[in-house]
């Protein structure tokens, strides 16, 4: 792929306007470069994650953790807490992160890093506030972020940026402790392989019971957006159509995986693909990025489709989301349509993309150049900090958050 970066194309701003300062920020990213070009010591990591229920009687705090702020009624948030009910009140995104924890530090300690782990969540135990705390407390006062979402959007990057800056602000511990977020990694090669690997694994699996290659479709699924968030994503500078960078950066990585599964076998050309929504939860007078995957699946058995490949692209490891949205209500689709299904693994702990975040890791460490970076995509590799006024709220507008540039 050619070495481009969202910093030189797109009419995004060059280094020499970026001038403000970044709040919360070691030294070597508080001057506001999109890209760092000063090797930075940090004393530990901190892995943020969204949180989960543990149990049913946390099931609804837990929602009214989420929805915050939106004066969502509790009879409207019961909707939704089926889903968690149905397994026990219990979501696995905990367990999963804490996986991810186990297999990051196991990675740095092979490689002889010494970087402790910290993980602190958004919406649920351990929160935000009390692991940056702990974190002090044990003398760690400079630390690297890595979220545990690759793509740009409010609630995928933004938000995480403004739950450290409102974690610091809260336990006064603005100007003691530092705060740096690992790049958006969408398109780096640790984040992609296991797609390219779950969609090849399935393809082979329908080509093996005689299904033509036109005979199958491949849906890339991703959480919906407010169609206001999702043309906030990324920089406004940017310009990258319906659905902002979030729709884009998820279709160039859906162009990047069909691509190597087409050059591997060509007979496969004629698989096409599509990204399709999944989990919408506001109102119907509200819009959100469509088409929606279950009414995508209901619509293809007249466009001559007899198998779908269901890939979780917009998530990390398989969660709510992931169980109920795909795994519950997108393959009775499917089976409602007539078609044969197939969901395909997230990264989880595979160890490419454990191995793809440790690299993320000390690509910031070490300041690599922008040329050197890995990435798959033309739009990659994303900001280190982020640009003015990226992924805004559409309706509450800017909060304080660390990791970017005002506002």
């Amino acid at each position: 792929m050619p070495d481009q970066n969202p910093t030189a194309q797109n009419g995004a701003p060059d280094q020499a306007e970026t001038s403000t300062s970044v709040p919360f920020a070691t030294e070597a990213s508080a001057d506001g470069q999109p890209h760092v070009t000063t090797p930075q010591r940090y004393d530990a990591l901190l892995l943020a994650g969204f949180g989960g229920p543990e149990g049913q009687e946390d099931v609804l705090p837990f929602l009214r953790n989420v929805t915050a702020g939106r004066g969502i009624p509790d009879e409207r948030l019961e909707e939704v807490a089926t889903h968690y009910r149905h397994f026990g009140g219990v979501s696995p995104i905990n367990a999963q992160t804490q996986q991810l924890r186990e297999a990051i530090e196991k990675e740095l300690q092979d490689r002889g890093m010494d970087l402790p782990v910290y993980w602190g969540n958004r919406n649920w135990t351990p929160y935000l506030e009390d692991t940056v705390q702990e974190a002090a407390a044990a003398g760690h006062t400079r630390l690297l972020a890595l979220a545990t979402s690759a793509y740009s959007s409010y609630s995928s990057c933004r938000q995480y940026r403004e739950d450290f800056a409102r974690a610091l602000l809260n336990t006064g511990l603005a100007g003691t402790v530092m705060i740096d977020k690992v790049r958006q990694y969408f398109d780096h090669p640790g984040f992609v392989t296991p797609f390219i690997e779950g969609v090849d694994k399935a393809l082979r699996q329908f080509e093996a019971e005689q299904l033509a290659p036109e005979e199958i479709r491949v849906l890339f699924a991703t959480h919906s957006l407010p169609s206001a968030d999702g043309e906030r994503s990324g920089p406004p500078e940017l310009a990258l159509g319906e659905g902002g960078a979030y729709a884009a950066q998820h279709k160039a990585v859906g162009e990047v995986i069909m691509e190597q599964l087409r050059f591997e076998l060509p007979s496969r050309a004629g698989t096409q693909w599509e990204l399709v929504y999944q989990s919408r939860s506001g109102p119907a007078s509200q819009p959100w990025l469509e088409p929606d995957v279950c009414d995508r699946i209901a619509e293809l058995p007249e466009e001559g489709i007899k198998a779908v490949v269901i890939v979780p692209l917009g998530f990390l490891s398989d969660h709510m989301e992931v169980l109920w949205d795909l795994d519950e209500e997108a393959i009775e689709a499917a089976e409602e349509a007539g078609l044969r299904a197939v969901r395909t693994a997230t990264p989880g702990v595979h160890p490419e993309f454990v191995k793809g975040l440790v690299d993320l890791v000390q690509e910031r460490m070490d300041a690599v150049p922008v040329t050197d970076r890995e990435h798959l995509t033309t739009l990659g590799p994303w900001y280190d900090v982020c640009r003015p006024g990226c992924c805004e709220n559409a309706r509450r507008g800017f909060s304080p958050a660390a990791a970017g540039l005002v506002p």
